[in-house]
């Protein structure tokens, strides 16, 4: 290659330009026929975009697209936000007669990803984006001193859903450095960060704003835009480009940009917690392999599984107390069989575990079903603002300047915090090696790991303990109160916490109850009168697993506490009511399993302990409410 143009694709991917491309494109998304859970799309093209360089043609040749990322731990986000995880790519490939990129992909169940892919299926979402890096291109035409690019080589590193696109007339790339060699999750250099704004954009709105409000609100806006126009803040773009369509002053932008900063020092440092396995990789590692080679002491049995522990234990910069599961198998989609033989010696698949590890963990979450969000694979502690006051309206007499006022800012901080629980597995099923066996253990697995994060999301201690901040230890969350001693919840007492959360004005989102099974069969038992007679308090839901109060799901766990006191009072339930959604739980990395062989040894069981870095907290406090006084006796 030409000396000149590999200087300058350097300078493109590396330096001069901030880093990793971006291009947008009409996504032309659609279920697939017949899979359930999967849609196809579209997510680049051989459209032109003008550059800094030149005009730059992206090549759909085949050879000529780079799709080993893609194919073997791909991501879907939203608006290239590497906290908005919305789904996964189950693969990609280049159509080369559409000269397309195109990819089928299957949304999260979190709540974000469903939330998602509704707006794609009302037709909401419309636009994906694909952020790239060039490895090769050539000079394939030169015009009126404009030159014409094909990149010949380059590499797509995921695939967004956006809202707002790059202008479609330049194509500028919105993007983040990211220096050769280094993974898609990194960021390095904030200062350089590119936003979705540019100078043109910047200029664009000062002059419509000269045009509709003369020179004071051409100055307005250019005040306003000019403090994001460089660089640390221009991370915060968007929330200029707010206040200047809500007519805020300079002065009250640079107060809320001041606020921003400090919750927000420095963007979160992450990166892919996964090890690049292949689809065959995944498939070919065992949980169930590596136990028993643990147990019987001959790491040989399973060496394969062992290096991949290892490929983890060097990206999370720490060694496993047993062995690492990479975050590629966590979060494998494949379906496990077993063949069962019938008459005539025919194999009847039957579907085992349609689901990840991960998707496992989720559905067995109670927390999580009832719409708590779940933030996962992540590196580092993250903080996430929000805010916590608003500004204020009001009354100005003729003559008379309005009072000021303005919004103010906080943030829900999560840090790894260490869960550990355990299963028992006898050593004759650990000989197995049937997909059956597989399945069980990681569905035992799950199970248990569930339950902790339940119990620890209901009730942890948080700060100055090992455990995360559950609902229940929340300072600020609405109570409502049964007797001195405690009391038997009536329907007045449901009616109560409802209120409690409704004049904080946060009775929106994911609204349900969560208590115990003493509280479910007690409130079975309590009667409402009404024109059609007594009700029981308690109905039957429409969603299997769940019950009904007052109109809204209600969750049954024996995480909740049915062992609280009050004065004389014991043996008291808890029973919570509130937007689970506002329920945040962080996942880190992979899963660490520790294999204890001893302490079950005379019965023939091996003791398998999980470890997962966990941490939860509540995102406003005023979104729930709670008894922890309801008598069930």
């Amino acid at each position: 290659m030409d000396p000149k143009l590999r200087q300058l694709i350097d300078e493109i991917n590396g330096g001069k330009t901030g880093g990793r491309l971006s291009r947008h494109v009409d996504m032309e998304c659609r279920a697939a026929e017949g899979r359930e859970g999967i849609y196809e799309l579209s997510f680049s093209s051989e459209t032109p975009v003008e550059r800094w360089w030149g005009i730059e043609i992206l090549d759909h040749s085949r050879g000529s697209v780079r799709l080993d990322r893609l194919n073997s731990a791909g991501s879907l986000l939203f608006n290239h936000n590497r906290d908005l995880l919305i789904g996964a790519i189950e693969s990609a490939r280049i159509d080369e007669r559409a000269r397309r990129g195109r990819a089928e992909v299957r949304f999260s169940p979190s709540a974000v990803g469903q939330e998602k892919r509704a707006e794609v299926d009302a037709g909401v979402l419309r636009t994906t984006s694909v952020s790239y890096l060039i490895h090769a291109m050539v000079l394939e035409k030169e015009e009126d001193g404009v030159q014409t690019y094909r990149v010949t080589d380059w590499e797509p590193l995921e695939v967004s859903l956006v809202t707002i696109p790059a202008d479609p007339g330049v194509g500028v790339g919105r993007s983040r450095q990211i220096p050769a060699g280094q993974g898609v999750g990194v960021k390095t250099n904030p200062d350089k960060e590119e936003t979705k704004m540019d100078e043109k954009e910047i200029q664009k709105r000062i002059d419509d704003a000269r045009k509709q409000g003369g020179d004071e609100e051409s100055s307005r806006v250019k005040a306003i835009l000019g403090l994001v126009k460089e660089g640390d803040n221009r991370r915060f773009a968007d929330v200029a480009l707010r206040y200047v369509e809500t007519g805020a002053s300079p002065d009250e932008f640079k107060r809320a940009l001041e606020e921003l900063k400090r919750l927000n020092p420095k963007p979160v440092v992450d990166t892919d917690p996964s090890i690049g396995m292949s689809s065959r990789d995944v498939r070919k590692f065992s949980i169930v392999r590596a136990i028993r080679a643990l147990a019987e002491g001959n790491r040989g049995l399973a060496a394969f599984e062992f290096e991949c522990s290892e490929a983890v234990a060097k990206r999370l910069h720490k060694s496993p107390q047993g062995f690492f599961v990479p975050y590629d198998v966590l979060t494998d989609k494949r379906d496990l069989v077993k063949g069962t033989p019938t008459a005539g010696g025919h194999l009847v698949a039957t579907e085992l575990l349609a689901a990840s590890f991960i998707e496992l963990l989720r559905n067995k979450m109670l927390l999580r079903r009832l719409g708590a969000q779940v933030l996962g694979g992540l590196v580092g502690d993250i903080a996430i603002p929000k805010q916590t006051g608003g500004a204020t309206a009001y009354w100005v007499g003729e003559n008379a300047n309005v009072t000021e006022s303005q919004q103010t800012f906080g943030q829900v901080a999560l840090s790894p915090r260490t869960v550990g629980t355990y299963t028992d597995i006898s050593r004759k099923l650990l000989i197995q090696s049937s997909l059956d066996v597989e399945a069980f253990v990681r569905n035992d697995l799950a199970t248990v790991l569930a339950l902790a994060i339940d119990y620890a999301g209901i009730n942890g201690l948080g700060q100055g303990s090992s455990q995360p901040l559950g609902i229940l230890q929340t300072s600020g969350i609405g109570a409502v109160a049964i007797g001195t001693d405690g009391g038997a919840p009536t329907w007045s007492h449901i009616v109560d916490l409802e209120t409690e959360v409704s004049i904080d004005n946060a009775d929106v989102g994911n609204l349900a109850y969560l208590t115990n099974a003493k509280v479910r069969g007690k409130l079975k038992k309590t009667f409402t009168n009404t024109t059609y007679g007594e009700i029981p308090v308690w109905g039957k839901g429409e969603e299997p697993g769940f019950g009904e109060l007052n109109g809204y799901r209600a969750g049954v766990s024996n995480q909740v506490p049915s062992n609280l006191t009050k004065n004389a009072g014991s043996n008291l339930s808890a029973i919570i009511f509130g937007n689970f959604s506002d329920y945040i739980i962080g996942e880190w990395g992979a899963i660490d399993i520790l294999i204890d062989p001893y302490t079950g040894g005379a019965a023939g069981t091996v003791r398998v302990r999980v470890l997962q870095d966990v941490d939860g907290a509540c995102r406003r406090a005023e979104s729930f409410a709670a008894i922890v006084d309801a008598s069930t006796t």
